[in-house]
């Protein structure tokens, strides 16, 4: 039965929603011509009908409120915010300092206002791009003044979120960062007493092996993350996330062909740099999407984790 709703409610809304001007004709349903009586609902159209199939439609997910899953930057929700932003204040999702945050914020207003609006006689009411005060009907009681509050936080909060933007400056201290960490990792490796021999604990527990294999560790350690916390895209995201997935790999394997932890950290430079020039030579977007689709369903999640922590998420949950 709940699986012949859903068809039914896909149904009315490819008629509300996609066919206009044109009659819908159905032997079994009985449907007439949309250019009937409006005022005369039947079939399809009758209103219990229509409330029942949105009722199954919610419980199997298809509908309102929004679950806490995680969104995409595809997600037509995630688009809707972005153009809000963008008409708003000249900037898009992408530049601001904390983007899942404002996508989490959004999608729990989101849900309150329909919570409100159900407690305010407003139960049938479309919350999507209506403010607070065009969804709630008044009254409601103890309970309503409650989501009321939660509402005004968190409109307050969104508003700060939303004008945190992801300067320029702060993703040039994340490329001084990783330009630093070069450095200092070549001189981690290659002789430490450089930078280090000052210090009588130096010596007195041996710690020049272990400082030269932190040196070719902080490839993956603070080299490529700091260049991915400029939340790059296209070809240098692609570059620096197989970076991110090569360099440990050589750190772990190389010791065992060599104990020269200079060739260890130059390997891990030819990675990262054999990365950025594979991604560059072969970037293109329709590929791209392409190969996303062919991509084994472990490879999507390990590419997925990776954006986390980098600002790529969408309303992830913590």
């Amino acid at each position: 039965m709940e699986k012949a709703l859903v068809l039914l409610a896909f149904t009315i809304a490819a008629t509300e929603g996609f066919i206009s001007h044109h009659s819908l004709v159905s032997r079994n349903l009985n449907v007439r011509s949309l250019s009937a009586d409006p005022d005369e609902k039947t079939g399809v159209f009758a209103d219990d009908v229509q409330q029942e199939a949105r009722e199954v439609l919610q419980k199997v997910g298809w509908a309102s409120p929004i679950d806490d899953g995680e969104m995409t930057s595809e997600d037509p929700f995630v688009k809707q915010i972005d153009a809000a932003i963008l008409a708003d204040y000249g900037f898009g999702l992408d530049d601001l300092l904390n983007p899942a945050k404002v996508v989490n914020l959004e999608r729990d207003l989101f849900n309150l206002r329909i919570e409100l609006a159900s407690l305010t006689g407003n139960d049938d009411l479309d919350v999507a791009g209506l403010s607070t005060e065009e969804c709630d009907g008044g009254g409601g009681g103890e309970e309503a003044e409650k989501i009321r509050a939660k509402i005004s936080k968190k409109e307050t909060d969104l508003a700060i979120e939303r004008r945190s933007v992801f300067r320029d400056w702060l993703k040039n201290i994340f490329v001084g960062q990783a330009v630093i960490s070069l450095g200092v990792s070549y001189i981690m490796a290659t002789n430490p007493s450089v930078l280090f021999g000052g210090f009588s604990w130096f010596y007195s527990y041996n710690m020049d092996i272990s400082i030269q294999v932190l040196g070719y560790w902080f490839w993956w350690l603070f080299i490529v993350p700091s260049l991915r916390s400029r939340r790059p895209s296209g070809a240098e995201k692609r570059a620096l996330d197989i970076a991110f997935l090569g360099t440990p790999l050589i750190s772990i394997i190389a010791p065992v062909a060599t104990k020269d932890t200079g060739l260890i950290w130059l390997a891990n430079f030819l990675v990262v740099s054999g990365a950025y020039g594979f991604a560059f030579l072969v970037d293109n977007d329709d590929d791209e999407t392409q190969d996303k689709s062919n991509q084994p369903e472990w490879l999507k999640f390990i590419y997925k984790s990776l954006d986390f922590g980098s600002g790529r998420e969408r309303g992830a949950r913590k």
